[in-house]
């Protein structure tokens, strides 16, 4: 078991999760595409930022509440969609889910999960939002739809920087599938890790749980579910369809993987009222600019119109910060609550959000503000001459 009371940072989750799982679990996680380099940048444009706090203020009482697509969360993280997050940890999403609703924030679940909408809307009362890509067959759209409305999910997630799956080059070294492919070099990875191993077995491999109807005719037509998914992805997709679906939906829909200017006001003029800067965490077009470089125009461009998300490469308070400073009004990261959920299920994603939280309130007593909409543009500053995070952080 991991002591989790050692682990006083994001990267000491990360190094957890490393030790607790096979090397080709970890770097399914913890990879990106092609040589990596929008994956590490994502880090680095935090790093290219100073704060500038103020002194003498009164910061006895701390509030790191803020409302996001009219929801309100208990300090502005957002826990993104991950898929299969069971090859993780047994618990997968339902530990994921019930960590967010105990610590207050909003959990978007995958299309790609390995547990199904109707069991995560059924197990928490916490705000939830669903992921969702605009398929080549309209009828599974419409039918995730209708069902994450019945489940009471509150928001929609629309992912648009999926034409294709990114060349995520550890997973084809590693000769990672899902479901898990037998081979000798993977067979002595796995020996190292029996707990792990134990649990994969007794409890079996996770599969897309969101298309149970159909997973036996789709396993003998294309060979698993996964890859029924991959051939989903639709290279036509283009304004008109995120626009249906905004108008299928009916509520709040956040679009993720904008990374200019034009499309987010061409986001918010077909309805969508949440705007996440996203690159993928680097799992899709390598070299693609990070979501802080563009930022401030993004936020410019949109002026108010809709909530601006920035996701991808979150892993301290001060990121946080300075998300917020530049106009942001919340953040959203996968990889510090996985880091958690793999090395210790429940009590690891609970350990993470509670670092980030803890970070947080910190960082702002010493930044000199007591309410999140405190921060603004005066805390920051450009600074161009750090160096980068280290590669593997």
């Amino acid at each position: 078991m991991t002591d989790l009371s050692k682990c006083h940072d994001i990267g000491d989750l990360r190094k957890a999760a490393k030790r607790r799982l096979p090397k080709t679990i970890f770097d399914f996680l913890d990879g990106g595409a092609d040589d990596e380099v929008s994956m590490r940048q994502n880090r680095h444009s935090f790093d290219q930022y100073t704060l500038v706090p103020d002194a003498l203020t009164d910061v006895s009482n701390i509030d790191m509440s803020t409302n996001v697509m009219g929801q309100e969360i208990s300090f502005p993280f957002i826990l993104s969609p991950t898929g299969m997050s069971r090859i993780f940890h047994h618990d997968g999403e339902k530990a994921v889910a019930q960590a967010a609703a105990k610590a207050g924030l909003i959990y978007s679940l995958s299309s790609n999960s390995s547990v199904s909408i109707e069991e995560i809307g059924n197990l928490t009362t916490g705000p939830k939002w669903f992921q969702i890509y605009v398929w080549k067959d309209r009828s599974l759209v419409k039918n995730f739809i209708s069902r994450a409305r019945e489940a009471n999910f509150q928001a929609l997630c629309l992912t648009v920087d999926v034409q294709v799956y990114g060349n995520r080059q550890r997973d084809l070294y590693n000769g990672m599938a899902i479901p898990i492919q037998l081979t000798p070099k993977l067979v002595l990875d796995l020996a190292r890790h029996p707990n792990w191993l134990f649990h994969m077995i007794s409890k079996g491999q996770p599969n897309l749980a969101n298309l149970p109807s159909e997973l036996v005719s789709v396993r003998k037509r294309v060979g698993s579910g996964a890859k029924y998914i991959n051939s989903q992805f639709d290279r036509s997709v283009t304004w008109n369809d995120a626009e249906w679906m905004i108008k299928e939906w009916g509520g709040p829909l956040a679009i993720k993987g904008i990374l200019n200017a034009q499309d987010a006001v061409q986001a918010v003029k077909i309805g969508a009222t949440g705007i996440i800067v996203s690159n993928h965490g680097g799992r899709q077009l390598d070299h693609a600019t990070s979501p802080m470089s563009v930022l401030p125009e993004i936020v410019d461009a949109v002026a108010g119109r809709a909530d601006v998300i920035v996701d991808g490469g979150i892993r301290r308070g001060t990121d946080i910060v300075k998300a917020l400073a530049l106009g942001a009004k919340s953040c959203m990261g996968g990889r510090p609550y996985l880091y958690g959920l793999s090395a210790g299920g429940l009590t690891g994603v609970t350990h993470a959000m509670n670092i980030v939280s803890d970070e947080l309130n910190r960082d702002m007593s010493l930044l000199g503000v007591d309410k999140i909409d405190k921060i603004n543009a005066k805390h920051i500053r450009h600074h161009y001459n750090q160096h980068p995070y280290p590669q593997n952080f």
